[in-house]
């Protein structure tokens, strides 16, 4: 690990000044950025703890759900208007991570994560194009059983491994950025970038000196919604296949279905194609189900390894619609 200073920031606009300086990233819980800086992954010449920052509210708005980006984890899993109205949240993030690690990230860290890929985390230098450019992808021939079967290039295969993102990404939720030149917001859906976007950059669409300052789900509330995870292990562990689905219903008929799944794609992967197939498929017709949800995988690409994602995924799929919708 590279020797660093350690600077903290009392407000948001010192810290957007101060973020501007080249070698400075910013630090809050850390539970990511620590394995980077433990791994060579960075090696920032100054860390700046904005930890303390006003930005930790949870509640709703005008606008929708808004949740601060220094909203811890387990706050915002546990926050009434998360617990009821948007349960695909509040179960993405209960089954993220360990009690001690939500007690200590933060839901902008949480965006931030870089792919779990064992080649990008090796200790040993392997060929990867995330860690340097032009090196290849060992994994394209080598264990590929956890990687993309969307969206992924000869460059990379790698997938993303937030579960809240693909509850966001379902929800249409929106990320605030801000730097010292003003405000944007960009949609969660294309926050993550895919190896086709910059093969060898950025991981998100964050630019140089930008804070995630917060995300905001649209109302109304999605009651009816649920994300479903499947892992190696029960305890905690990152997703093989996830999916979040919010639905609205009239009976037991998908007037509407949102659909994203997680570990597919170098980001949250929606299921647009199927999103419109689904409209008017009653949830007791699973063979309905599984033949609208499977018009979004004619781009699938698997590797040798991992052609079971699928199947496997688009059988979460549809347990998860239909367990949004009351059917399980």
């Amino acid at each position: 690990m590279r020797s660093f200073t350690l600077a903290r920031a009392e407000t948001l606009d010192a810290a957007l000044d101060e973020l501007r300086a080249p070698g400075t990233m910013a630090i809050a819980g850390g539970t990511e950025l620590l394995n980077w800086l433990k791994e060579g992954i960075v090696g920032p010449d100054r860390l700046l703890d904005i930890s303390r920052l006003p930005m930790t509210a949870i509640g709703a708005s005008a606008d929708g759900l808004v949740v601060g980006a220094l909203a811890r984890m387990s706050d915002v899993a546990a926050h009434p208007v998360v617990a009821t109205g948007y349960p695909v949240l509040a179960q993405s993030l209960l089954l993220a991570a360990s009690a001690q690690l939500r007690n200590m990230a933060t839901i902008g860290g949480n965006l931030m994560q870089r792919t779990r890929c064992a080649y990008f985390r090796a200790d040993t230098p392997l060929p990867c194009n995330q860690r340097v450019a032009g090196s290849g992808c060992a994994a394209r021939e080598g264990d590929s059983s956890a990687h993309a079967i969307f969206g992924a290039t000869t460059e990379c295969v790698a997938t993303h491994p937030s579960d809240l993102a693909v509850a966001l990404a379902a929800l249409d939720a929106t990320v605030q950025l801000r730097s010292a030149s003003g405000e944007r917001t960009v949609a969660l859906a294309d926050f993550h970038r895919l190896p086709t976007d910059d093969p060898h950059g950025r991981h998100t669409g964050l630019e140089p000196g930008e804070l995630v300052v917060s995300v905001t789900v649209p109302g109304p509330a999605a009651e009816r919604s649920h994300f479903l995870k499947v892992r190696e292990r029960v305890s905690y562990e990152f997703a093989v296949v996830s999916a979040a689905a919010a639905v609205q219903v009239s009976g037991t008929t998908l007037d509407q279905a949102r659909v994203a799944l997680g570990a597919v794609a170098h980001r949250p992967w929606r299921l647009t194609a199927a999103e419109q197939a689904l409209a008017g498929t009653d949830l007791g017709d699973t063979a309905g189900l599984r033949a609208a949800v499977a018009t979004s995988f004619a781009d699938a690409r698997p590797l040798p390894g991992n052609a079971y994602k699928i199947e496997l995924a688009q059988r979460v799929a549809v347990r998860a619609l239909r367990v949004a919708g009351g059917m399980e």
